[in-house]
């Protein structure tokens, strides 16, 4: 079979009815927001740009996320990439090769890997609208796909209690998805909100994505459903 004959298998009454188990507990709850920095976000600096029409979306949502988020007590966790070096990156051979081949991940737009979010560089630097505050928690040495690997991550959310995280950022695919996979393996509750995610790798692997989790480990929900989960929480 070959893939562009798949067809997407409808599991739309098991999210419906998974969805109406789910409560969430705002004073047990995290927010992750994987790399929603300059480099991914931002069209005038990105060294890995998602798409701009995405990008406007993706921080508004976030945004008005966070507001409620904090309105109820949520804690804010920033997962942030950085390299310091060409050689930390490069070290990994799917990264080596696409820049050997002049390969790039992002359909139709150009970008870079070996140069993407060096230390220091604006392109680290989480988006204006989105920046921390007092009580939020800044992780910046997350090296590759998985927010917990290499990072202290899990060591924030056992000190703060925390079983249900609600993951927001880019990619959906990849370390989106990544966070959602290691928490699961952690027994934590996981929620990814559709309205706060996009892929710079293409559409149809940001509905993948999507699809990965609702139907394997976690809950997808939209900002208003999130938004009633909390007020009900409450």
């Amino acid at each position: 079979m070959q893939p562009n004959t798949v067809e997407l298998v409808d599991r739309s009454e098991m999210k419906q009815r998974l969805k109406k188990q789910l409560q969430i507990d705002p004073h047990t709850t995290a927010i992750l927001a994987v790399d929603m920095h300059r480099g991914h976000l931002d069209p005038e600096v990105a060294t890995m740009p998602a798409p701009p029409e995405q990008c406007r979306r993706v921080v508004d949502s976030t945004v008005r996320l966070f507001d409620l988020a904090r309105d109820a007590g949520v804690l804010i966790i920033h997962a942030v990439l950085e390299m310091r070096s060409e050689e930390e990156s490069m070290v990994n051979p799917f990264w080596r090769a696409v820049e050997t081949a002049n390969q790039v991940l992002t359909p139709d737009r150009s970008s870079t890997i070996k140069d993407h979010n060096r230390m220091g560089s604006v392109q680290t630097t989480i988006m204006p609208e989105l920046s921390s505050r007092d009580g939020d928690i800044v992780i910046t040495h997350k090296k590759r796909l998985d927010s917990f690997y290499g990072t202290d991550l899990e060591f924030v959310l056992r000190v703060h209690g925390i079983q249900t995280l609600i993951i927001v950022g880019i990619n959906t695919n990849t370390c989106v998805q990544n966070a959602a996979f290691a928490a699961f393996n952690r027994d934590l509750q996981v929620v990814v909100v559709s309205d706060c995610v996009a892929s710079m790798y293409g559409d149809d692997l940001h509905v993948f994505g999507l699809e990965n989790i609702s139907r394997c480990f976690g809950w997808v929900l939209t900002l208003n459903e999130v938004a009633d989960k909390l007020e009900a929480g409450v």
